[in-house]
């Protein structure tokens, strides 16, 4: 059995922050569960430009307000507490942060390790070594 707690990640090497979002790898794929999972700070007012090649995401917000962008359809869709999406075709899309900080708990499948860098195309590589 695995217990985390949130406060115990904050300023540890599992509290990973780039620009518009800090994220909090609650699980990693060294942890074992076949899926990685985290608690994602987007700030009010951020915009991210992001690209998921070789992961499936799914996110759901419990705290905040903001706007995902399905950038093959150019579809916006509103987000709030209750609002799950799922990037289930490594969508490429823009993620932006609304009038309050946005608060999402996120799994990644394949899990991250959480040395992963979003590259120029707002992917995270594959990383196959812990």
């Amino acid at each position: 059995m695995k217990i985390v707690r949130v406060e115990d990640i904050k300023g540890t090497e599992r509290e990973v922050e780039g620009p518009g979002w800090t994220s909090r790898r609650l699980l990693l794929k060294k942890d074992g569960m076949g899926f990685s999972f985290h608690e994602t700070i987007i700030p009010a007012g951020a915009e991210l430009h992001l690209w998921y090649k070789y992961h499936l995401e799914a996110v759901y917000c419990v705290e905040g307000d903001g706007e995902i962008v399905d950038l093959d359809t150019d579809e916006t869709h509103k987000i709030e507490n209750g609002t799950l999406y799922a990037l289930d075709k490594n969508d490429r899309h823009i993620l932006r942060g609304g009038k309050k900080d946005m608060r999402l708990i996120c799994a990644f499948n394949p899990p991250v390790t959480g040395r992963e860098t979003h590259d120029a195309d707002g992917a995270y590589n594959l990383v196959e070594e812990e």
